[in-house]
């Protein structure tokens, strides 16, 4: 499936005759990249799971509007990010929690979840990554462990290029302060 540009699939999709088989193949190419990038955001392998087939099915309905305007993997990732923003947000709201308490209980998630192999460094790290505002989190998540330019970060986040400077310069400040006070 790797050997299917988007182009081809989104033909396939359109004109091949069989949307399922093609959208199947679009799933199969990305699934597994959109699942780290929405689990870095919301932690827990449960919600990454719910989140991931929203995020699908979000897809499967609006794909056959989608202009291609930007790159298919683009697009998806847009999706899946508003997908887990949304989630934080709601689930904040929902739980009526302060915000020590809700960082507490991802921090109890990172150290139980039995998904995460990390050692103790990876570990503070993430612990590290749970005290940053939702937005600079998903910005440091972006650039530092999937290594994406400013540009397409910006074209996912709908944002300029100089913001999501400055908030990747103040997520590094942030990690750099909690990982000295340790």
């Amino acid at each position: 499936m790797a050997a299917y540009s988007d182009k081809e699939l989104l033909d396939q999709f359109r004109n091949g005759g069989n949307p399922n088989y093609a959208f199947h193949l679009i799933v199969r190419k990305y699934q597994e990249r959109l699942y780290w990038h929405i689990r870095k955001m919301v932690i827990s392998h449960e919600d990454t799971d719910d989140l991931l087939q929203e995020t699908f099915v979000k897809a499967w309905q609006a794909l056959p509007k989608f202009r291609e305007e930007s790159n298919l993997f683009t697009w998806l990732y847009r999706i899946a990010t508003n997908e887990s923003l949304g989630f934080l947000r709601r689930k904040k709201r929902k739980q009526m929690l302060s915000l020590m308490d809700a960082e507490n209980q991802l921090n109890n998630q990172i150290e139980s979840d039995p998904y995460f192999d990390g050692d103790e460094i990876q570990q503070k790290l993430q612990k590290a990554l749970l005290k940053l505002p939702d937005k600079q989190r998903l910005v440091f998540n972006m650039k530092y462990f999937e290594e994406m330019k400013y540009e397409d970060m910006a074209r996912i986040l709908e944002t300029s290029t100089g913001s999501l400077k400055a908030s990747y310069h103040h997520a590094i400040k942030k990690i750099e302060k909690y990982l000295d006070s340790d």
